[in-house]
């Protein structure tokens, strides 16, 4: 089974190619508010590097969110724009579950954490692989305790790693940098997994997952709750 998988939730835009669950092809540019130009291309690059063409592809994977409200839009339209009358089977992954994966065999707690602005990170936890925390959006300073707790060694990474750095976290470990970033290899082997599981959709049926309301949303309720 070949898989497209791609992620474009933060500052990176990443594609890949997976027979199964095994890399065929990845590529990553880490260029920041550019997913709607950079999307297509490279996924028309990375099929014809592979001499494959999108009626090669068996099923699409994409990174539902949480992240940037933008970039989550962008790339399941992209995925639905592909999938789009072939009656394949698409399947959307978490971002949060998608980063865990890039740290897959790591003891100890692993922790994305994705800047969701006024203190907050969109997040979830997992120790030794197993979750303890489901994506939520909440603030670093509460979460920051609840990892400490478990009293093992802590890794994050995600668009929010350099909001830890200054924390002064009990037990934290450095991730490496190639680690930190959202890899749609990541998402195409969950995705695997869930297709193999029969957890997936069609393309009509693809969603995005917030977590929470867009800016613009939720400043329009202030200034309207403002009035009452």
């Amino acid at each position: 089974m070949k898989i497209l998988a791609l992620d474009s939730t933060a500052k990176t835009s990443t594609v890949a190619v997976l027979e199964n669950d095994t890399l065929l092809g990845l590529y990553s540019a880490n260029i920041q508010n550019t997913h709607s130009e950079t999307l297509l291309p490279m996924v028309k690059s990375i099929l014809e590097s592979l001499k494959l063409t999108n009626d090669d592809i068996d099923a699409y994977a994409v990174s539902e969110g949480p992240g940037s409200f933008t970039g989550v839009r962008i790339g399941v339209a992209t995925i639905k724009g592909l999938a789009f009358s072939r009656n394949k089977p698409c399947v959307g992954v978490s971002t949060i579950e998608a980063l865990a994966e890039n740290l897959a065999g790591t003891e100890g707690v692993v922790c994305p954490i994705m800047n969701a602005r006024r203190g907050q990170v969109y997040t979830g936890a997992f120790l030794n692989g197993e979750r303890f925390i489901d994506d939520c959006c909440m603030m670093l300073d509460e979460l920051i305790p609840m990892l400490e707790n478990k009293g093992v060694p802590i890794y994050f990474n995600g668009d929010g790693y350099d909001l830890v750095l200054d924390k002064n976290i009990a037990n934290f470990r450095h991730t490496p940098e190639l680690l930190r970033y959202q890899s749609a290899y990541s998402v195409g082997k969950i995705a695997y997994k869930k297709l193999i599981s029969s957890e997936y959709v069609s393309d009509t049926n693809l969603r995005v997952e917030y977590l929470r309301k867009a800016q613009a949303e939720r400043e329009r309720e202030e200034r309207l709750g403002g009035k009452n």
